[in-house]
């Protein structure tokens, strides 16, 4: 039997909000084999490390920080908030591994799974799911690394850690303590069946073109490149890639079109997307942030592209961002062994820049969630890049939106 709970707590004091979670512990103990702890960066994470550590000596850790705090079943917690999901199934198994992401790390994310699996007394299994949190930056070559080891017969969700200003005061928390460079991977073997869905909330606009250039990343210490792609998108159809971009935009860039300026702001709501796939006749699209333009029309973004990739211009709203949390939570609950009637929980991840852009109608966005999980425990947080399985592809991308769901 699977048992959820979540609690969320906030206020300025870091001390006062771990006091306020250890009252609500009291009034629903469970002893969790799997924990999730995430909270605002603007708190002590050695303090709220130390209590979920000597609270839950033998669960499973996982988390970091969130931008803007979380959500759960009772509504937003605020930037100042703290969050923790419990998860409770003594028939199942969770381990959880962490490393820093330093030299390759591809190689240091397949050395963190073999870890957790370990951890879980699982060596050599496969997981039903592998959870991730871990410093921006890095993620394809992550997903990378987990591959070589469960290649996508595994889904692998989970989140950026995020800080609540880009300014890089994220922290990852781990089963033996706080990074501010690393990943922590998490093994899930639940005895309830899990429940998955990785979508995004936007619809192309009908521009499109195919990546001619891009900007290669070093590969590894070598330095060698080993494939056709990168952050820096350098021309579209022949064409600088900036300009491409804000043609499709209809020149809203403007002034914005120099060298080394901020666009991350002005395009959360038209990203570009890679055409995954189709289900039922639905197409369904890869999400890719545009962040800044850089020297000669270069596009960087916040997820890497493959040279001969088609593009193609996408467009949101924000009752499409709120209503989205809501279905996929609930493709998530449908992927159950025992349907919805199973449902014991779920954990959510939505990305920062659609909780930013959806603003004053994020209350929305929990209660969509919380009426999709029929008001039962779950835990949100808001990161700076997405990962999940879409289409039998584990990927990255960003504005995109990961739920699991844990049946009974």
């Amino acid at each position: 039997m699977v048992q959820l709970r979540s609690h969320v707590a906030a206020g300025d004091v870091t001390a006062d909000v771990l006091s306020e979670l250890s009252a609500a512990l009291e009034t629903a103990p469970i002893e969790p084999d799997f924990l999730c702890v995430f909270y605002g960066c603007m708190h002590d994470d050695e303090a709220i490390w130390a209590f979920v550590r000597d609270r839950f000596p033998d669960a499973a850790i996982l988390g970091g920080t969130s931008c803007g705090g979380v959500m759960s079943e009772n509504g937003l917690g605020g930037e100042h908030s703290i969050g923790l999901l419990l998860v409770e199934d003594p028939d199942g198994d969770y381990g959880t591994a962490a490393v820093r992401l330093q030299g390759n790390a591809a190689d240091c994310a397949e050395r963190a799974l073999h870890d957790a699996l370990e951890a879980a007394g699982c060596a050599g299994e496969l997981p039903e799911l592998i959870w991730i949190y871990q410093a921006p930056g890095q993620e394809e070559a992550v997903i990378d690394g987990l591959r070589r080891v469960v290649g996508d017969r595994c889904p692998i969700i989970g989140g950026s850690s995020a800080d609540n200003e880009v300014a890089g005061d994220w922290s990852q928390l781990g089963p033996e303590g706080l990074m501010r460079d690393g990943l922590v991977v998490g093994v899930l073997f639940s005895s309830g069946g899990i429940g998955f869905a990785f979508q995004g909330g936007y619809e192309p606009s009908g521009a499109s073109g195919v990546v001619t250039r891009v900007g290669f990343d070093a590969a590894g210490e070598s330095g060698i490149v080993t494939k056709a792609w990168g952050r820096q998108i350098i021309s579209i159809d022949g064409e600088p890639a900036a300009e491409v971009y804000n043609r499709w935009l209809g020149g809203v860039l403007g002034e914005k079109m120099t060298a080394g300026s901020n666009i991350l702001t002005d395009t959360t709501m038209f990203p570009v997307g890679v055409d995954v796939g189709k289900i039922e006749g639905i197409t369904h699209y890869l999400l890719i942030h545009p962040d800044r333009v850089l020297e000669d029309g270069v596009l960087s973004t916040f997820a890497a592209v493959e040279e001969g990739t088609r593009l193609f211009s996408m467009r949101g709203n924000k009752s499409n961002l709120v209503e989205r949390a809501g279905k996929v939570a609930t493709a998530a609950i449908s992927m159950l062994p025992g349907g919805s009637s199973s449902l014991a929980g779920g954990l959510v991840i939505y990305c920062a820049g659609c909780m930013l852009a959806v603003g004053n109608e994020m209350p929305n966005v929990s209660r969509a969630v919380s009426a999709s999980f029929d008001g039962a425990p779950f835990l949100g947080c808001f990161t700076f890049g997405e990962q999940g399985a879409i289409l039998g592809r584990n990927a990255h991308g960003n504005l995109m939106i990961s739920a699991i769901a844990f049946g009974k």
